[in-house]
């Protein structure tokens, strides 16, 4: 038994092609962007906002993404023989979640101020949403056959074509097959996301403590999960570890420091409101107070024509009594 890897990393819509990575990343984030209207528009918030938001996090984050990875790995675009215009091939894999998230968190606060909403609620709201976002996106790498774990004779182990080997086809036996690595994240992801969302209403979490759980949950799977890696990495030992090992380290204890802190000083509660500008939330536009005053106005109209048929109904009664 084993998981067979795509022939090629290009999926045809008839004759368009649309690479797998890209298909991978895309639907992510259409996923992401719907799961978080839902969750804004039950913390309050109105339609359409995380929409507009994700018009300036989206490209942020990838621009960030890609950012992140050349800086990490910079050798394969500007080491000797290396070709530098690869460094703008994105389709070809290369995205750092960890510069995704942080130039994304940037573009979501430029959003989030044109328009009025408060920062701390809306990075609560989307941060679980990334998880998603993450975890279908690790299918771009099994199209790409790439970032996979090291050997293993496991049921569900992953074929990978020989020419994909790190160090060439003779690095490892015919029928080799290799640890799923981006299965594992995927299904670390979603568990993590369905549980932070658990926690979330159950503990009544706010004051950034979401995102520092989404933090700890993707830091936690990451960490474990990069052991198994065999891929090869400009920074593959950064005392003792890789590169990636220690971000999982280092923004685990941070995350964790920040929970604590949020918890112990109260400042981790669930704010009540989620605009900075009250003018900005549903219902105080001024199109719709407008259409209120006119209702309200028809309404009063009404009641005052039935008054007066009433009245005058009464005053007939009346003269037919006399």
């Amino acid at each position: 038994m084993s998981i067979p890897s795509p022939a090629e990393g290009v999926l045809w819509l008839g004759p368009i092609p649309l690479r797998g990575y890209a298909f991978a990343i895309i639907l992510g984030i259409i996923v992401a962007v719907w799961v978080s209207e839902k969750r804004w528009q039950a913390r309050g918030g109105r339609a359409g906002d995380i929409q507009d938001i994700a018009l300036w996090a989206v490209p942020f984050g990838l621009v960030g993404g890609r950012i992140y990875h050349v800086m990490t790995d910079w050798q394969l675009y500007f080491g000797e023989g290396a070709n530098p215009v690869e460094a703008l091939y994105i389709w070809r894999g290369g995205l750092g979640v960890w510069g995704a998230i942080a130039l994304g968190a940037v573009g979501a606060i430029i959003g989030a101020r044109t328009k009025g909403i408060k920062i701390v609620p809306l990075l609560d709201t989307i941060a679980p949403t990334c998880l998603l976002a993450m975890g279908i996106g690790r299918w771009g790498n099994w199209f790409n056959q790439e970032l996979f774990g090291r050997p293993t004779d496991l049921p569900w182990g992953l074929e990978i074509d020989p020419s994909r080997y790190p160090e060439g086809p003779s690095q490892f036996p015919e029928g080799t097959l290799f640890h799923p690595t981006f299965l594992y994240e995927f299904c670390w992801d979603v568990l993590a996301f369905f549980v932070i969302v658990y926690l979330q209403k159950k503990l009544r979490l706010g004051g950034g403590r979401v995102v520092a759980l989404y933090v700890m949950a993707y830091c936690l799977g990451r960490g474990m999960i990069e052991t198994l890696r065999i891929d090869n990495v400009q920074l593959a030992d950064v005392l003792g570890l890789r590169w990636s090992e220690w971000m999982s380290i280092i923004l685990f204890v941070l995350a964790a420091a920040w929970w604590a802190y949020a918890t112990f000083t109260g400042r981790g509660k669930v704010e009540e409101e989620v605009y900075s500008d009250p003018a900005k939330a549903p219902g105080n536009d001024p199109d719709s107070k407008g259409d209120t005053e006119k209702d309200s106005v028809g309404d009063d109209a009404d009641t005052g024509a039935d008054t007066g048929t009433d009245n005058g109904t009464d005053a007939e009664e009346s003269s037919t009594k006399a």
